[in-house]
This record gives C-alpha cells, sequence and structure tokens, in this order.
C-alpha cells in the first residue's frame, strides 16, 4: 500500500474532530487506558487498515492493522487493535471505522469482479476508472488494489482517450488523421479511444489506435470485432455496466481488458468496533 504523508492523515481526522471531542472532555475520561478493536462482522477483503492505524496512533495511541490491505478475512477476524488513552480511542474511532468500511466495501466488489474475470482468463486484468468522490481518489485506488484490480486512468495529464466529445471539435478529421496527430504529439504514449458500435470499432481499430474501449457494447458485438482487432495488435476494452455477472461473458467474447466504474457503488462493509477500559498501567 503507498504511503500516505501525515497531512493526509490530519485531513481525514480535522473533519471529524475539529475542536476536541466534547463528550469524552465532559466526562474528564480522556487519560483513562482503553483497549479497541476492529473485527469483521462479515467475509470481506480488508483495505485501509495501515490507514486507520495511522489515524489512531496520529492521536496518540498504539495500534497495527492485524489484517492488511488485500487480506480475505473471514467473518470475526480481527482486522485492527489499538491501546491508548480513551481520548486518542474515541478521537479516532469513528472515522477509522468508517473509512475501513467504506474502503474494505469498494475492495470487495473489486474483488467479486476480479474473480469472475479470472475464472475465465487469469491473464485479463480489471481496470477501475477515475468516476471518483472528488477528493478521495488516493483513497478509491488504494481501495481497488487491495481486490486486485488496476486503476484505468489516474487523471488526464498521463494518457490519452479519445472521446466522442473530442472529435466533435474536429469535424472532418478521420480517425487515421486523428491518430497520426497523437502519435506524433504524444510519441511515447498508448493511443486509447472511445467508440459505442462495431463499425466504429473497426475504424479504429483500422485507424491503428492501441486501444478500442467498447463502450456499453454486447458480448456479441465484442465478438464480432475481435478478428479484426488480433491481427493489428488492438486491445479491445470493455466498458460500461460492467459487474461480476457478466464480466466473464466479456472475456470470453475477446475482451482483454476490462474497465469498470462498478466497485465504487458498493455498500461499506460492516465493522464491529469495541472499545472498553482495561486495568493495566499504559507503557
Amino acid at each position: 500500500m503507498p504511503h500516505l504523508p501525515l497531512s493526509f492523515v490530519d485531513r481525514l481526522l480535522a473533519e471529524d474532530v475539529p475542536n476536541g471531542d466534547l463528550t469524552t472532555l465532559s466526562l474528564g475520561i480522556g487519560t483513562m487506558p482503553g483497549a479497541m478493536e476492529f473485527r469483521a462482522r462479515q467475509d470481506m477483503i480488508a483495505a485501509g487498515t495501515e490507514i486507520a492505524a495511522d489515524m489512531i496512533r496520529r492521536v496518540g495511541a498504539d495500534a497495527s492493522a492485524v489484517m492488511p490491505s488485500g487480506s480475505r478475512v473471514k467473518a470475526g477476524a480481527m482486522l485492527l487493535a489499538a491501546r491508548g488513552p480513551a481520548a486518542a480511542l474515541h478521537h479516532s474511532w469513528k472515522a477509522a471505522q468508517t473509512l475501513t468500511e467504506i474502503l474494505s466495501g469498494i475492495a470487495s466488489a473489486a474483488r467479486a469482479v476480479v474473480d469472475a474475470v479470472e475464472a475465465v482468463d487469469e491473464n485479463v486484468r480489471v481496470a477501475c476508472t477515475r468516476k471518483t468522490v472528488p477528493g478521495a481518489r488516493q483513497l478509491s485506488m488504494i481501495a481497488i488494489r487491495a481486490g486486485g484490480a488496476v486503476p484505468h486512468r489516474l487523471g488526464l495529464s498521463e494518457t490519452i482517450l479519445v472521446f466522442a466529445e473530442h472529435r466533435a471539435f474536429l469535424p472532418g478529421v478521420s480517425l487515421k488523421e486523428m491518430a497520426a496527430r497523437l502519435r506524433r504529439e504524444a510519441p511515447e504514449k498508448k493511443l486509447a479511444i472511445e467508440v459505442t458500435g462495431v463499425a466504429e470499432a473497426r475504424d479504429a481499430i483500422e485507424a491503428r489506435f492501441d486501444i478500442i474501449q467498447l463502450e456499453k457494447m454486447t458480448p456479441d458485438e465484442v465478438a464480432s470485432v475481435k478478428d479484426r482487432a488480433s491481427p493489428r495488435g488492438a486491445l479491445l476494452a470493455a466498458a460500461g455496466g460492467i459487474t461480476p455477472a457478466n464480466a466473464g461473458e466479456y472475456v470470453r467474447a475477446g475482451a482483454g481488458l476490462i474497465v469498470s466504474s462498478w466497485p465504487y457503488t458498493a455498500k461499506p462493509a460492516d465493522v464491529a468496533v469495541s472499545i472498553k477500559r482495561v486495568e493495566a498501567a499504559l507503557s
């Protein structure tokens, strides 16, 4: 899992506790020693546990991610353990729990798509799009990677993907001319284009685009362009409406890449948190 700077961790905490925990302060329990555990209430792919532990440590408690991101865990398994003053545990509790639940939900959904794809061809990858909540992309990428998927495009600056919305500004310019222009201006980059029909896909293949993104096309339509794509070395990427229920069909039809935003809509995983006072002195 990529390292997150402390400034990022601080931002995750600041929203929930901008001016201290009023309840804990008012009860006068902040210095009392305590222990906190996160446990899975369901089978899941753990994600974000390292970040949750960083959040807890940042406010003054000890914490360890028992199950690192990417772990397949069973209901009842411990995900994280922490020990420290009650103020630190309560300060970090809900934000760390919610983050773990949301990221584990996304990771578990991504794994479901990956499992469906790998059941047909273990060499085909699932790429999750950049359609994340603005400001949360870094966390979403951690989650989908924990589920075995890869990022589709992290942003607009480093990849080329031509949409119909780009082509609307170039009336009369053929796909071959467009591809030639892109190769001249960005010679190190692969060229991807989104198409929505069989004829358009074949034109893009003939124009020598490297990646043909087949938007909301059926498996039968994917199969109808596979033979044309193979000799040209074009990668067919099936996109739009991909779920665990149909991902395998697209791979069987000839898709060499599955592009999906579906994991981001996943219900958060269910994580139980227990906090209790401990009698032993904190070291």
